[in-house]
């Protein structure tokens, strides 16, 4: 198995989707592999993303997840969904909690709007709790619009 056997082959149909719809959650533990290799793509490299020792100094319970990781899953969420030929095109959220290493995320969205060419849809990211329920919100609102048919942006040559 390769990493990209895990990539969705089918998505909804984008003629189909309506107000209210729901997007399939996206669930994620993230690790301390993970925040480290965050880290290494973005560049930051604060020491309360990987660095125990600092985060014990500080009387954190852990590795404090970035708080992009909340917008790049919420994208991943979408792009899931509605697949290669959509463009999220403004993405919103507000932090509302820390998140540790080892913690798990869920991602939730509703379309909220629909146009010709685009959806706009309002989301939130939670952390999971011991029992598998929605526990405290690490991002929310949340909410984004995304294009329909544009693989590549509105900037892309077609």
């Amino acid at each position: 198995m390769t990493w990209t056997d895990a990539y969705p082959t089918e998505f909804v149909d984008h003629a189909s989707i309506a107000v209210g719809d729901t997007v399939p959650q996206l669930e994620r533990t993230i690790t301390l592999t993970d925040m480290v290799a965050y880290a290494g793509a973005t560049w930051d490299w604060h020491k309360l993303h990987y660095d125990m020792d600092y985060v014990a100094e500080k009387k954190l319970p852990g590795p404090i997840v970035d708080g992009q990781v909340y917008g790049a899953l919420l994208v991943e969420m979408l792009q899931d969904w509605l697949g290669p030929q959509s463009f999220v095109h403004k993405l919103d959220f507000a932090f509302r909690n820390l998140v540790f290493a080892g913690e798990t995320l869920r991602c939730s969205g509703e379309v909220t709007e629909v146009a010709e060419d685009r959806i706009t849809v309002s989301m939130q990211v939670v952390v999971v709790d011991a029992e598998g329920n929605d526990g405290r919100a690490a991002a929310a609102p949340c909410s984004a619009v995304v294009l329909l048919g544009t693989p590549d942006g509105p900037g892309a040559s077609a």
